[in-house]
């Protein structure tokens, strides 16, 4: 009996091993989507950095969060023997590379917001700071319980914050530091004369649209693996996911006139929305919530473009991942509750003072990171090189064979 007792537990670990497993590599598939995506919406002249800087960006993340951030967020350091590394068939390893690819998405976000005018290496170098201490804090008041905060939520409100999947702790936060990002760089060459907006058209509409749809579907495994174990697995999460993308899609095409663009973000901020609450809503709030996200990116994004000349926001971060993430935050205190169909749990206010926390603490870690890096060594393209585009001004080659 004991022997099949310990041939079942070392079934169960193994299955949440692969199963997180699953969801880290479909994560990690996601950051070629926010490439693609980035990619056909700028220039064609800086197409090569935006698939560089996804890339590299990647790369100094994972060094960021593995020495440094996930002990920030969770008190947990990888320098014990391989031997013990590898207990429970490996699983904290696996659970540490599916958590990596969430906070990877930081950098990822905040590229396409400053995209088109930003240097190499002092851009990357914040973006290790931002993986390594500023994410990894606010994470782990929320995922971890450090602090107290989410003990204070509870005995205050009646509830503990509410984040599923990361509408707040990885979107809004994202969308945020982009915020103070953009503020400091200000906007592109050319990009406002006389008060007036001068439209820089998208360079590859199928490759905007590919990297939608790369999105959307590991989207499946950064929200329904959010359970990060077997017997958390929720089909009610992979419904309320599908119709959020459902809401946000046909709103942006109603709202932005059947615009490409704006119809392939629609998923994007319905999906953004829904990570919060997407284990307690009734699948009628989810497609509200999502339609609701939908609307407010399309507002949002035409508002800042027109109405604010210094604020340049390239692919629309901002609004997408920081309003819409910080939406979904409160939606979840809204339509998780069991008046609204939801499974109940959660509080209105926690959820409103959650996401008002990680607001300012992303405003806060924003602007310190990449105000000081500007006053340092500075984060923005002389005016030729910008003139020329990133791919020939850093990387020293264009995108296709007749760039020179």
């Amino acid at each position: 009996m004991e022997n099949v007792n310990s041939a079942v537990e070392t079934l169960v670990q193994s299955s949440n091993t692969m199963f997180i497993l699953l969801g880290a590599i479909m994560v990690l598939a996601m950051h070629a989507g926010f490439a693609f995506l980035e990619v056909g919406t700028v220039r064609h002249k800086n197409q090569v950095n935006a698939l560089v800087k996804i890339m590299t960006d990647f790369a100094m993340s994972t060094l960021a969060y593995f020495f440094v951030g996930y002990q920030i967020a969770y008190g947990m350091d990888f320098f014990a023997s391989a031997n013990e590394l590898t207990q429970n068939s490996g699983y904290e390893l696996v659970k540490f590379f599916f958590l990596l690819t969430f906070a990877a998405a930081i950098p990822a976000i905040i590229s396409g917001g400053v995209a088109e005018r930003a240097k190499f290496y002092p851009m990357l170098f914040a973006s290790v700071l931002i993986v390594g201490f500023v994410y990894p804090f606010f994470e782990g008041m929320i995922w971890n319980g450090n602090y107290d905060f989410q003990a204070w939520l509870g005995a205050t409100f009646g509830a503990e914050f509410h984040d599923f999947a990361g509408s707040v702790v990885v979107h809004s936060v994202g969308g945020w530091i982009a915020f103070a990002a953009i503020m400091v760089l200000g906007s592109r060459k050319g990009r406002y004369r006389d008060g007036r907006v001068i439209a820089f058209a998208p360079s590859n509409i199928p490759f905007l649209a590919l990297g939608s749809w790369i999105l959307t579907v590991g989207w499946f495994g950064f929200n329904v693996m959010s359970a990060q174990t077997l017997d958390g697995i929720s089909g009610l999460v992979a419904v309320n996911s599908l119709m959020a993308m459902v809401g946000g899609t046909l709103i942006a095409m109603l709202v932005g006139n059947k615009d490409p663009g704006f119809i392939h973000n629609g998923p994007l901020a319905g999906l953004v929305a829904v990570c919060a609450g997407s284990d307690l809503m009734h699948p009628i709030g989810a497609l509200v919530v999502g339609g609701v996200a939908g609307g407010l990116f399309v507002a949002a994004f035409t508002l800042v473009q027109n109405k604010f000349p210094h604020f340049d926001d390239v692919l629309g971060v901002w609004p997408l991942h920081g309003l819409c993430g910080a939406w979904g935050g409160i939606a979840a205190g809204i339509f998780g509750s069991e008046a609204f169909g939801g499974l109940g749990g959660v509080s209105l206010m926690a959820q409103i003072v959650g996401t008002l926390a990680g607001t300012a603490i992303a405003l806060v870690g924003g602007f310190l990171v990449y105000g000081s890096i500007h006053k340092l060594v500075g984060i923005r393209l002389d005016e030729e090189s910008e003139y020329h585009g990133a791919d020939i001004s850093i990387h020293r080659i264009g995108a296709t064979s007749m760039d020179k």
